[in-house]
């Protein structure tokens, strides 16, 4: 059987955790796509799995391969796919199964789309889960409107940085939250104000909010029930907002866990292509590095995204 590198967790634990290994090289299914990965981004989520701190992963489905977005080449087709040949330069959101920290992957055909043309592969893969988590907690959940006044938490990070971009490009009126060394890259995603939070308190500045999306938790999130007008809405990607709070403020008010959506990626493709929306990669890594990568990702809150990269054969 064909094998192939892939970084592997046998257990919960550290960066060190995580191992390279050779493994057997997957087959696709009828409805999959065999992609040989040009690139795969490092999320929170993660090393939340690594660690043990994400309760959906147990430790009895390990060994795990992580990674949950890619980008790669199209080299191998299940049966029933016709919407991608070989060849094809694509990118996807995994499902939770099979991850990206390998030199091959297999993907459902119907996650996957077409690598914008603008970006590079480690830009592509910096893109799936950030930014359909951003699309899904501004729009789907959230409902932002053109005009609507939005506070984003955490506005330089890998989710973050999309939320600005995309909050922008509907014509809503952006504030984030971010460090002081972030406000400049902030503003350049067209950000309208920008607090920094260890400096500033954001509640002093702001007020009459539409939206709070949440990306930090914690105090910020208690906090932010001072900024949201009346019957606004307040989403979370971490902890669940105070059902107390919310009925208070007639507001809603929810947390949730991105799900991955093919066509929101087409749609933030388009975004890309039409140059309104780009994501930021903070660092670029080979797959052998993916402990310094956990190791950066998890104790320096980097803007944007950080990325492993495959070497080609």
């Amino acid at each position: 059987m064909a094998k192939m590198k892939a970084v592997c967790l046998e257990h919960f634990g550290g960066p060190e955790a995580l191992q390279l290994e050779e493994i057997e090289r997957p087959t696709p299914k009828d409805d999959e796509l065999l992609i040989r990965v040009r690139a795969a981004s490092v999320n929170p989520v993660d090393y939340k799995i690594r660690s043990g701190h994400y309760p959906p992963v147990k430790e009895s489905s390990l060994p795990k391969v992580l990674g949950r977005d890619v980008a790669g080449v199209v080299v191998a087709r299940g049966a029933s796919v016709s919407t991608f040949i070989d060849g094809d330069e694509v990118f996807a959101m995994l499902d939770g199964g099979p991850g990206g920290y390998a030199e091959y992957v297999t993907v459902p055909a119907d996650l996957c789309q077409r690598k914008p043309e603008n970006l590079d592969f480690a830009e592509a893969a910096a893109v799936p889960l950030a930014a359909i988590t951003a699309w899904q907690g501004l729009f789907d959940h959230g409902g932002l409107l053109g005009g609507q006044r939005v506070l984003i938490h955490g506005g330089a990070g890998g989710v973050g940085h999309f939320a600005v971009q995309f909050a922008k490009a509907r014509d809503a009126v952006v504030i984030t939250t971010c460090s002081a060394n972030d406000k400049d890259f902030v503003r350049s995603l067209g950000a309208d104000q920008v607090i920094d939070y260890k400096a500033e308190r954001f509640e002093d500045l702001v007020s009459e909010v539409d939206l709070v999306f949440d990306l930090v938790a914690g105090d910020a999130q208690e906090r932010s029930w001072a900024v949201l007008k009346d019957g606004g809405t307040m989403i979370s990607t971490l902890a669940r907002p105070s059902e107390r709070q919310a009925h208070q403020h007639h507001a809603r008010a929810m947390n949730y866990v991105a799900k991955p959506n093919a066509e929101e990626l087409g749609e933030i493709a388009h975004l890309i292509t039409e140059r309104k929306v780009h994501p930021h990669v903070e660092a670029r890594l080979p797959l052998q590095e993916v402990q310094a990568a956990h190791r950066k990702l998890e104790n320096e809150h980097p803007r944007g995204k950080i990325v492993l990269e495959m070497q080609t054969r």
